[in-house]
């Protein structure tokens, strides 16, 4: 440990993000690197607790609780304050195949269970780790890693978001050969059109890391639509092990009147167009675009912040985001005790940007969509909302009741549904004769990772179902660690 009294002498301190008048002018990350002097007291501010709780990665009343990946977050909190960077970045490593994507869009568990949050604010682990991944690329400490021997394995990995890309780099260190199949025209799924510009820069981060992985000996083949212009049987044929990382991309609908409405998107359908504008010329060029409109956006979450956001920098008109759950609390209630997930009210990075130009908060909280209403020509007009109170019913369980007389119409010319994923895409799920669970979900038991198709594995979303960043590295470790044993009989894989 290296001082014993940090948490007592430094109080907790972020970077001060770009200015949200300024940031919402261009694409580029907001966040701002501290001076290492104020990292080094940040991280003298970890306690080296007898019990860690930030890297136990367990669910506590289904939320995380700690860094599902284990990370080792005492020991690279003391080498950053002795100034051991390169080690910190080791030890890094040693769980994390991607910080520079975790440092940046994980919403950090590892903060919410740190036993200094019991009664003080909790380390700042997040922006840490950044900064330590980020300082090992500016070092040239991030090297390429060619296995020591090739198995004559081949593995195939569908998918390149998260879960496909930790997958695929802890079997190649494992010595197989590696291809990565992915459907869209580059890769990184959910990193790359999932999570717009602003939050992680797809040039100077994702592609950076791709680059790479490349280097490193896989192979990534784009515009590759397994079940549409690749055979799903292929990889049962000439594929010693095939991973599924397909992710859960499969939008929660909200069928109402109204519903095809020119003007009325899933959020995905946003975000990913504005990423390959921003890509392929300037934002200026996105096919959904938000200038000059009433921006409605129904759900929250980060992907209702991240259309928050994305509507801010196309110069929408108005925006209001609707919530069908409570506001939070400003500080933890008693049913809601460390370490779980702290359940409490927070202004992310679209809400602030909003609330700089608009003056306040655009959610509302408790309110539910009725109706969308368009004009002559199928244009969306306005959007018929009510508020709505949870109350119990015969059977004990909660459910939203409209309360009368609470009607509102709202204009809108555009809006977007972020209201979660239901699963993953059952065509090719189907088509290959997976086995499926009760909610659509590929079926393979945790740490096991196993279908019911023998060689075939499951990790990721398309497995838990919509999760965390984080939680697909984790399992996508998990599942090249399973493969790796199956391949070879037995694994050194973590």
């Amino acid at each position: 440990m290296g001082k014993p009294t940090g948490f007592i002498e430094y109080l907790r301190e972020l970077p001060v993000d770009r200015a949200p008048s300024e940031r919402t002018r261009d694409w580029k990350e907001f966040h701002v690197h501290m001076e290492e002097k104020k990292l080094r007291n940040q991280g003298a501010r970890c306690m080296n607790c007898g019990v860690p709780f930030c890297h136990t990665g367990k669910l506590i009343s289904g939320m995380a609780s700690g860094c599902p990946i284990n990370n080792l977050v005492p020991e690279w909190n003391d080498l950053v304050y002795r100034g051991l960077w390169k080690e910190a970045l080791d030890r890094l490593h040693k769980t994390n195949n991607f910080p520079e994507f975790t440092g940046r869009v994980c919403p950090a568990p590892c903060e919410g269970s740190c036993v200094l949050g019991i009664n003080n604010p909790p380390v700042t682990i997040k922006n840490i780790e950044a900064a330590i991944t980020d300082r090992g690329w500016e070092e040239g400490w991030v090297l390429p890693e060619q296995p020591r021997a090739r198995t004559g394995k081949k593995v195939a990995v569908i998918g390149s978001g998260p879960a496909g890309l930790s997958c695929a780099e802890q079997l190649n260190k494992a010595g197989h050969t590696v291809t990565v199949f992915e459907r869209a025209d580059r890769p990184g799924g959910l990193l790359m059109y999932g999570i717009p510009n602003m939050k992680l820069d797809k040039k100077e981060v994702v592609l950076r890391r791709i680059k790479l992985m490349e280097d490193s000996g896989i192979k990534f083949i784009c515009n590759a639509n397994v079940g549409a212009n690749v055979e799903p049987q292929i990889f049962l044929k000439e594929y010693d092990a095939t991973v599924f990382c397909t992710g859960a991309t499969q939008p929660r609908d909200l069928p109402i009147e109204g519903r095809n409405l020119k003007g009325v998107h899933f959020a995905m359908e946003l975000l990913t167009a504005n990423t390959k504008a921003v890509l392929n010329g300037g934002a200026e060029h996105c096919p959904i675009h938000a200038k000059d409109k009433d921006v409605i956006v129904i759900g929250g979450g980060d992907t209702g912040t991240d259309c928050v956001g994305t509507s801010m920098r196309h110069g929408c008109k108005s925006i209001v985001q609707i919530e069908i759950l409570p506001k939070p609390p400003l500080e933890r209630t008693a049913d809601n005790p460390w370490p779980e997930w702290p359940k409490t009210y927070k202004m992310d990075y679209g809400q602030e940007e909003a609330a700089a130009k608009f003056g306040a908060d655009p959610r509302v909280y408790l309110t539910t969509v009725k109706k969308f209403n368009g004009d002559a020509a199928g244009n969306l007009q306005s959007i018929v909302t009510v508020e709505i109170k949870w109350e119990k019913n015969e059977k004990g369980q909660f459910i939203p009741k409209e309360q009368p007389g609470t009607e509102k119409v709202r204009p809108a010319q555009l809006v977007l549904l972020a209201m979660g994923f239901l699963g993953p895409e059952q065509a090719l799920v189907k088509e290959i004769g997976l086995e499926t669970d009760t909610r659509s979900n590929i079926k393979a038991e945790h740490e096991n990772y196993t279908t019911s198709i023998k060689g075939v594995f499951a990790a990721g979303d398309c497995r838990r179902g919509q999760s965390l960043v984080v939680w697909a590295i984790n399992e996508g470790r998990g599942a090249a660690r399973e493969c790796d044993r199956y391949l070879m009989g037995s694994t050194d894989l973590p």
